[in-house]
């Protein structure tokens, strides 16, 4: 498995949380482990650009989903074949002003979008409300067992 993260923003960040998170939801969702993720951390200037591109909306995001080889996910017998997932685009700026919001580190707001952004690099989506109860399950049962894991060490 090749998870690469590229921190172009101006903040720091867990890096190191963001690959285990990763790790963990790639086997959580029986990714075969030769795909490959990339990881891309960018300011407001850059997400706001993006954004607009991509989604034709203005100002900037807290993260996009960039899928390759719609890869979907797999099962302990049959995992996703090896390809390239795809890219997700993180800002932290954002995801600070979120985490503040929320109450939480922004560390953990960060985990929570990069969950997302592998869920929507396979396949998964929130614009009607069953897919939305499927895909935020999944994002919950995630989370829960990444900070199980994180507490254990």
């Amino acid at each position: 498995m090749s998870i690469e993260i590229n921190n172009e923003s101006q903040m720091p960040v867990d890096e190191a949380a963001l690959l285990r998170l990763a790790t963990y939801a790639f086997q959580a969702m029986h990714v075969n482990a030769e795909a490959d993720l990339n990881i891309v951390l960018v300011d407001t200037g850059a997400m706001e650009q993006l954004h607009v591109q991509w989604m034709d909306e203005p100002g900037p995001t807290d993260v996009l989903s960039f899928p390759m080889d719609e890869l979907r996910p797999g099962t302990e017998d049959n995992p996703t074949p090896a390809g390239l997932l795809g890219d997700i685009v993180l800002c932290p700026q954002v995801a600070e002003s979120q985490a503040d919001d929320a109450g939480h580190s922004t560390t953990q707001e960060l985990v929570l979008l990069t969950t997302h952004g592998i869920l929507h690099l396979l396949g998964f989506d929130h614009a009607e409300p069953d897919e939305e109860r499927e895909m935020f399950g999944i994002q919950r049962d995630i989370l829960i067992g990444f900070a199980m894991q994180e507490r254990r060490g």
